[in-house]
């Protein structure tokens, strides 16, 4: 007659191996998601800094895509329009 013995151990053994990395993965999870909660603000701050950009420069910079082909001139003076309000 065969023991069962060694089959109950190996559930056992699984099972605590699957709860161990159920743990180990929430905390994990956990932590990125403090770690990037953490990180919010600070990309936030600069965001108001370069929102005030010089018209002159940036028509400027249209003007580049434009003669590159990168933009059509439709594209161009849709842009050149909300730069000059």
């Amino acid at each position: 007659m065969m023991r069962r013995r060694p089959i109950a151990r190996m559930a056992v053994r699984t099972t605590a191996v699957v709860g161990t990395a159920a743990v180990v993965g929430g905390h994990m999870a956990n932590k990125q998601a403090a770690a990037a909660q953490a990180q919010q603000p600070q990309e936030a701050a600069p965001a108001p800094a370069a929102a005030a950009p010089d018209p002159v420069a940036q028509l400027t910079q249209l003007a580049a895509l434009k003669d590159s082909g990168a933009l059509t001139e439709a594209e161009f003076e849709a842009e050149k329009a909300k730069i000059l309000g």
